[in-house]
Protein backbone atom coordinates (compact mmCIF):
# COMPACT_ATOMS: atom_id res chain seq x y z
CA UNK A 1 0.00 0.00 0.00
CA UNK A 2 1.15 3.51 -0.63
CA UNK A 3 2.39 5.84 2.10
CA UNK A 4 -0.66 8.06 1.55
CA UNK A 5 -2.97 5.17 2.43
CA UNK A 6 -0.91 4.26 5.51
CA UNK A 7 -1.07 7.84 6.86
CA UNK A 8 -4.81 8.23 6.28
CA UNK A 9 -6.41 9.12 9.66
CA UNK A 10 -9.78 7.75 8.50
CA UNK A 11 -8.11 4.44 7.59
CA UNK A 12 -6.41 4.28 10.98
CA UNK A 13 -9.75 4.93 12.69
CA UNK A 14 -11.38 2.18 10.63
CA UNK A 15 -8.64 -0.31 11.51
CA UNK A 16 -8.91 0.46 15.24
CA UNK A 17 -12.68 0.14 15.09
CA UNK A 18 -12.44 -3.20 13.28
CA UNK A 19 -9.94 -4.49 15.84
CA UNK A 20 -12.28 -3.40 18.64
CA UNK A 21 -15.06 -5.30 16.84
CA UNK A 22 -12.95 -8.47 16.92
CA UNK A 23 -12.10 -8.59 13.23
CA UNK A 24 -9.17 -10.79 12.27
CA UNK A 25 -6.13 -9.38 10.50
CA UNK A 26 -7.28 -11.19 7.35
CA UNK A 27 -10.71 -9.54 7.53
CA UNK A 28 -9.12 -6.13 8.07
CA UNK A 29 -6.76 -6.61 5.13
CA UNK A 30 -9.58 -7.69 2.84
CA UNK A 31 -11.59 -4.66 3.98
CA UNK A 32 -8.65 -2.34 3.32
CA UNK A 33 -8.30 -3.68 -0.21
CA UNK A 34 -11.93 -2.73 -0.79
CA UNK A 35 -11.36 0.63 0.92
CA UNK A 36 -8.38 1.37 -1.30
CA UNK A 37 -10.38 0.39 -4.40
CA UNK A 38 -13.36 2.48 -3.22
CA UNK A 39 -15.47 -0.71 -3.28
CA UNK A 40 -18.18 0.27 -0.81
CA UNK A 41 -20.31 -2.80 -1.57
CA UNK A 42 -17.29 -5.01 -0.84
CA UNK A 43 -16.68 -3.17 2.43
CA UNK A 44 -20.29 -3.63 3.49
CA UNK A 45 -20.25 -7.32 2.59
CA UNK A 46 -17.14 -7.92 4.72
CA UNK A 47 -18.65 -6.06 7.68
CA UNK A 48 -21.97 -7.86 7.28
CA UNK A 49 -20.21 -11.24 7.25
CA UNK A 50 -18.30 -10.41 10.43
CA UNK A 51 -21.49 -9.19 12.08
CA UNK A 52 -23.14 -12.51 11.27
CA UNK A 53 -20.22 -14.41 12.83
CA UNK A 54 -20.58 -12.35 16.01
CA UNK A 55 -24.34 -12.83 16.08
CA UNK A 56 -23.89 -16.61 15.69
CA UNK A 57 -21.54 -16.54 18.69
CA UNK A 58 -24.14 -14.63 20.72
CA UNK A 59 -26.81 -17.18 19.85
CA UNK A 60 -24.48 -20.06 20.73
CA UNK A 61 -23.73 -18.41 24.07
CA UNK A 62 -27.43 -17.88 24.76
CA UNK A 63 -28.13 -21.55 24.08
CA UNK A 64 -25.37 -22.53 26.52
CA UNK A 65 -26.82 -20.20 29.17
CA UNK A 66 -30.27 -21.71 28.62
CA UNK A 67 -28.80 -25.21 29.16
CA UNK A 68 -27.16 -24.09 32.41
CA UNK A 69 -30.36 -22.42 33.59
CA UNK A 70 -32.28 -25.63 32.95
CA UNK A 71 -29.71 -27.67 34.88
CA UNK A 72 -29.93 -25.24 37.82
CA UNK A 73 -33.73 -25.51 37.67
CA UNK A 74 -33.56 -29.31 37.75
CA UNK A 75 -31.18 -29.28 40.72
CA UNK A 76 -33.31 -26.77 42.64
CA UNK A 77 -36.45 -28.81 42.00
CA UNK A 78 -34.63 -31.92 43.23
CA UNK A 79 -33.59 -30.06 46.37
CA UNK A 80 -37.17 -28.95 47.01
CA UNK A 81 -38.32 -32.55 46.64
CA UNK A 82 -35.70 -33.76 49.15
CA UNK A 83 -36.57 -31.02 51.63
CA UNK A 84 -40.26 -31.91 51.45
CA UNK A 85 -39.56 -35.54 52.34
CA UNK A 86 -39.28 -37.00 48.89
CA UNK A 87 -36.30 -38.73 47.36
Amino acid sequence: MSAAINNDPEREHIVLNMKDAGCSEDTIQRFLLCYQADDIKGELKILSNHRQVLLDEVHKGQKEIDCLDYLVYQIEEGLKTKESGGR
